[in-house]
């Protein structure tokens, strides 16, 4: 097994399809079958179950995939390592972050730390929960900015940032009467995101945490932003973090309704993979973060390699 090769197989395990893998990889197809063949001669077992739909891995592809994205990770990090003990570090950031965050929390931060280390180029990708996850295990990205879901993978660190509030919002002409107690919320229709999503969990937990079943779902939307402007026409309501609010409650388009009982909060966490020595640039980033975004703790249980 080389690098090339298990690059080239975690391509092929995330699209799914060979044609698609060749393309993003810049090799023709022949080569890239030719390589996974290869790849499955020597280890002496079939990585991929092959139909006309693409492939899908095998029992024993999953296991090699897990192990193939800590060789790469830790392939980038030894090259980074060495680079940094000749003083030739590339002074670069990719962030992937939630759309809602990158506009209400990061852009004044983004431009300042920008100003006070000129030298150091940002990169900042747009995703969702799940992309900005697999970014990170593929190193596409150097740190996720998101909401924390609770989730725990020994081979990162998480830093709490801040506790977001998070907000029960009606249509700005919505003439409702405040809600007195949570189950008053059960049959009233509520717009979220889809199963899975980030903002979904942290709608499944508002409730989960108080005891009570969550509301029905009367409409499902594809972004926080979508479900503010159907709160905003009047389709239902909805929960979603107060600093997403932005221009659309100061103008009178959403009505922010008092949460009936201690109002729900989630942590906004910073994420980046483990290594043995940390790039500088990430370093200065995690340092300026911890002055400028918010009391910057651990909400690991197990530190170490951390900065």
């Amino acid at each position: 097994m080389n690098p090339r090769q298990l690059k080239t197989f975690l391509t092929v395990a995330r699209l799914g399809n060979l044609t698609r893998a060749a393309k993003e990889s810049n090799l023709a197809q022949s080569s890239l079958s030719d390589q996974m063949q290869a790849l499955e001669a020597e280890l002496g077992v079939q990585l991929f179950e092959r139909s006309r739909l693409g492939v899908i891995l095998t029992s024993s592809g999953e296991v090699l995939r897990a192990y193939a994205e800590e060789i790469m990770a830790l392939n980038d990090e030894a090259k980074a390592a060495i680079r940094a003990a000749a003083q030739l570090q590339e002074s670069a950031l990719r962030i992937g972050t939630l759309e809602t965050i990158a506009a209400e929390k990061l852009a004044v931060f983004l431009s300042r730390f920008r100003h006070v280390n000129p030298n150091i180029d940002l990169t900042l990708k747009i995703g969702g929960s799940g992309e900005l996850q697999r970014q990170l295990e593929e190193g596409s990205i150097d740190m996720a900015i998101t909401f924390d879901r609770g989730l725990r993978d020994e081979r990162f660190v998480k830093r709490l940032l801040s506790r977001e509030p998070l907000a029960l919002i009606a249509g700005g002409n919505s003439k409702a009467a405040a809600p007195e107690k949570l189950e008053d919320l059960i049959h009233l229709p509520f717009i979220a995101t889809e199963t899975g999503c980030v903002y979904r969990h942290l709608f499944d937990r508002a409730f989960a945490d108080a005891g009570i079943a969550a509301p029905r779902i009367a409409t499902q939307a594809d972004s926080i932003a979508t479900i503010m402007k159907l709160v905003a026409s009047g389709a239902g309501y909805g929960v979603v973090p107060r600093l997403a609010l932005g221009t659309d409650a100061k103008q009178g388009n959403i009505r922010i309704m008092p949460w009936p009982g201690a109002t729900p909060t989630t942590s906004l966490i910073m994420a980046w993979r483990r290594r043995r020595i940390q790039p500088a640039a990430l370093s200065l980033l995690l340092a300026a973060a911890s002055q400028d975004l918010g009391s910057l703790r651990s909400v690991d249980v197990r530190p170490r390699h951390a900065v």
